[in-house]
């Protein structure tokens, strides 16, 4: 797998949280938090979708990138808790909620092809692969200088979620991972809409990074996702 970073909710309506979580003060309508209650419910609603597709072999590229994945997600998670911790804000707090059952998601297929698990034990702030930690460290000094550069931290992990996503998806041939990545990138559009109405309101203008700017005004522009069963 190239070692890309794929940064960076699932499943039906009962997985709505994977995806729903994000808005607090924007003017979005956005779920609130999931409770600790409400998101086992979704897991677990994910592991028994999981179990009525049959497992496939997996290539050294998908088995790759649900190892990245996983850790990615906890880089998503560790950002967004420590940017609430510092500016309160509730956008923050809720996506990374959003973002632990993303990371929950994805460990499911790790057991599932009895892959390793990069996060397991693992401090707020720490990364096995090394070019996760560095994003983290310089993410986490641009988020620290202002809000309005904390919430632009915000939209572009997601940004570049989507992306790394869109890849992911068009180089697997597993119905399993693609359902999940699918959810998760589900999930990254709701985030983005949840960022750039946060800097909107501020009055400041987001430019994509990495997705195209047709496909981020399609994004902002239609209707916040939920789940389809």
């Amino acid at each position: 797998m190239q070692r890309r970073l794929f940064l960076g909710s699932a499943l039906g309506a009962a997985l709505l949280t994977l995806g729903g979580c994000g808005g607090g003060e924007s003017a979005v309508a956005a779920a609130p938090a999931a409770s600790d209650a409400a998101s086992a419910t979704a897991i677990a609603a994910l592991s028994t979708q999981l179990a009525t597709i049959p497992a496939s072999a997996l290539s050294t590229t998908e088995a790759d990138a649900l190892v990245f994945m996983r850790e990615e997600e906890k880089l998503a998670r560790d950002v967004y808790q420590l940017l609430y911790a510092q500016w309160g804000q509730k956008v923050f707090s809720n996506i990374a909620a959003s973002e632990q059952q993303h990371m929950d998601a994805v460990a499911l297929l790790l057991t599932r092809y009895s892959l390793p698990d990069p996060a397991a034990g693992t401090a707020v702030g720490v990364f096995k692969d090394s070019a996760l930690q560095q994003m983290f460290n310089t993410l986490m000094a641009q988020g620290q200088t202002s809000l309005v550069a904390a919430l632009t931290v915000g939209a572009t992990i997601e940004d570049l979620d989507i992306q790394d996503l869109q890849q992911r998806i068009a180089t697997t041939d597993n119905a399993d991972i693609a359902l999940v990545f699918n959810e998760l990138m589900k999930g990254s559009r709701n985030h983005l809409r949840a960022f750039i109405s946060q800097l909107t309101n501020l009055g400041v203008t987001y430019t994509p990074r990495y997705i195209t700017q047709a496909e981020f005004d399609a994004i902002v522009g239609s209707p916040w996702e939920t789940g389809s069963i």
